[in-house]
């Protein structure tokens, strides 16, 4: 036995001994942790990229609450986006390595989003609260690039097939083609199928099942609308380019029968089509710092094809109201207009503007309100305006100075037109200390002042208005961390 508490030295020895082996057993396991986490992380067959924002807002009103987006309703981001609430983007993607001598670049790629469904930030909610988390899985795909040292791709699965977007207003616009489906890329053309199937009975959209009875037995039946794309750049020169669009939407029929005629009429529909055709312009300015651009497009789209509303562009989210009779959205059709800048006028200054308009109208023979399906009551025709832009002041390479300023405008039927404008200001803090407007993280204190048009205020137009009542003015402040970071 050893006598601790005694002055047997042989015990001290032992004792002593004991805890060094102990020590040392331990840090061996640490290091040989960090080496097994140091090898994951810079393990080539691995990359892991990720978007994301959290923070803080808050309102004087209603005795303390948080802060609401400002913006005017049905129109998402789309007047500054300073407001959002927090958002997760993990997107993990698996290398593969092909035989020997074939430069074929393949990978799997999946992307894992998180977001609250009410205002209660990440740190307050789980998936089990209240109006907690919500989670999605909006990429699962994979795709082979340089097959064989060619300018061939192929790829299959759920991708956000998109291109640029007008980060500012978050606006992924012109051929925003996410969906579940597979694609082929030679050199400048693009070809891609996209499939689309819900069950979902509260949307608006031409439904997406049927009433089957072919098996005696009334049974809800998944109908797919087919998407078919093509793209190609034509590359006038070093500056120019312009890209060329064009889609093709159809819905089959159900063919299917049943005695109840409203079953039928709401279920039953006949097959639909829908054309969409548009261009893009792509100008590279000169500037003292590079980066700087003007990018310009139009798109139409008729049909079921007529989508693009609430802040996104997705012809296949089709607008409106059916023709009644035939059950049909011909003669419907939406017109898209967006022109995107980005100036760096100096290591001091750069400019970053949008401007987006978006005609619709549904296939219904009024300018209002009509019957969708589903006895559902949405407005036939609308027109949303805006214009927006950032200045960024690169007061010194770590602290950088952010100011925006917004008019947006919306007219749903024939309903007067409500506006507002927005002007925002955030001091910004850059850890990685770079002078460039697409440097991330931020770490920002927002603070937004808006004022809304009397149709807008008498209506509560806007998430802030319906918290707190008729106002002309509105404020928000939030204290913000903003990132990206992709491999």
């Amino acid at each position: 036995m050893i006598n601790l508490t005694g002055h047997n030295s042989k015990g001290k020895s032992f004792l002593a001994k004991c805890l060094l082996m102990s020590l040392l057993s331990v840090i061996s396991f640490f290091q040989a942790e960090a080496q097994i986490a140091y090898q994951n992380i810079s393990n080539k067959n691995i990359s892991l990229g990720s978007y994301g924002r959290a923070g803080i807002d808050w309102s004087f009103e209603n005795g303390g609450s948080i802060g609401r987006r400002l913006n005017l309703n049905n129109m998402g981001s789309i007047g500054g986006r300073m407001e959002e609430q927090d958002y997760l983007e993990v997107a993990p993607a698996f290398h593969f390595k092909p035989k020997p001598g074939d430069s074929t670049q393949i990978f799997a790629q999946m992307r894992l989003a998180m977001y609250s469904t009410s205002l209660t930030s990440f740190g307050n909610s789980s998936s089990t609260s209240i109006g907690g988390l919500a989670f999605a899985l909006p990429e699962m795909f994979v795709e082979a690039r340089n097959i064989k040292g060619k300018e061939l791709s192929m790829w299959v699965g759920s991708r956000l097939y998109r291109g640029a977007d007008v980060h500012i207003a978050d606006h992924f616009y012109f051929n925003d083609h996410s969906g579940q489906g597979f694609g082929i890329e030679y050199k400048k053309t693009r070809f891609a199928a996209i499939f689309v199937a819900s069950t979902d009975t509260s949307a608006t959209v031409p439904p997406y099942f049927y009433l089957n009875i072919k098996s005696g037995t009334p049974s809800a039946g998944l109908r797919q609308r087919s998407v078919g794309i093509v793209e190609h750049d034509f590359v006038m020169n070093e500056s120019n380019t312009i890209t060329v669009l064009g889609e093709f939407h159809r819905m089959a029929d159900a063919d299917s029968k049943t005695k109840i005629d409203t079953v039928e009429r709401v279920l039953n529909f006949p097959s639909d089509h829908g054309l969409v055709i548009g261009f893009k312009h792509q100008y590279e300015l000169k500037s003292t710092l590079p980066g700087s651009f003007n990018h310009f497009s139009l798109r139409y789209g008729t049909g079921i094809a007529n989508g693009g509303d609430g802040g996104v562009s997705r012809t296949w989210l089709t607008f409106g109201a059916p023709d009644t009779t035939s059950l049909s959205f011909r003669g419907a059709y939406s017109l898209a207009l967006v022109n995107h800048m980005v100036y760096n006028f100096s290591k001091k200054y750069t400019l970053n503007g949008y401007v987006i308009m978006t005609s619709s109208k549904g296939a219904a023979d009024t300018n209002n309100k009509s019957i969708s399906y589903f006895g559902q009551e949405v407005f036939n025709k609308k027109v949303d305006f805006t214009v927006g832009a950032r200045n960024e002041h690169y007061i010194t390479d770590y602290f950088h100075l952010l100011t925006e300023l917004h008019y947006s405008q919306r007219q749903d039927g024939t309903n007067p037109v409500a506006s507002m404008v927005k002007f925002s200001i955030a001091p910004v803090y850059v850890p990685t200390g770079e002078r460039d407007t697409w440097a991330r993280p931020h770490l920002r204190f927002v603070a937004s002042l808006a004022r809304y048009n009397d149709y807008a205020k008498e209506t509560l137009y806007s998430p802030y208005l319906q918290s707190v009542g008729d106002r002309r003015w509105g404020y928000y402040f939030g204290v913000k961390a903003e990132w990206w970071i992709w491999n």
